[in-house]
């Protein structure tokens, strides 16, 4: 799997971006694709997830209720809506694809990453 990440752009606070992240080669229904972040001076993060094959998402609680996690129908490519944006959203954004059935936050067991897109947030 190849991961190609767009998306990113700079926006007012209170503004709205969706991210996409296409998907090239063989997927599947039961593992993850998942969105981290890196901010400037720190680490990065976990923001959202969801299951390949549809129907359970899960997020950070600086995201939870502005940003959403979903699929297209034809299964080769993922967005991360973004509500709401406040300017500590400034940030890299990565897609990241878990080839396992079991959900994680941690980047580290995501195996196939995209190039990350840049997000601004402005006050």
């Amino acid at each position: 799997v190849q991961l190609q990440a767009s998306g990113g752009g700079l926006v007012q606070a209170g503004g709205s971006l969706r991210l996409s992240c296409a998907a090239a080669g063989r997927t599947f229904s039961g593992h993850y694709m998942g969105w981290f972040r890196r901010a400037p001076g720190k680490e990065r993060e976990f923001v959202a997830a969801i299951k390949w094959g549809g129907g359970a998402t899960f997020y950070s609680d600086s995201v939870k209720g502005r940003f959403t996690a979903s699929r297209d129908n034809t299964g080769n490519t993922g967005y991360l809506q973004m509500n709401s944006l406040k300017p500590e959203d400034t940030a890299i954004y990565y897609c990241a694809y878990r080839t396992s059935s079991t959900y994680t936050t941690r980047s580290y067991h995501y195996q196939v990453w995209g190039q990350g897109t840049l997000v601004t947030v402005s006050s």
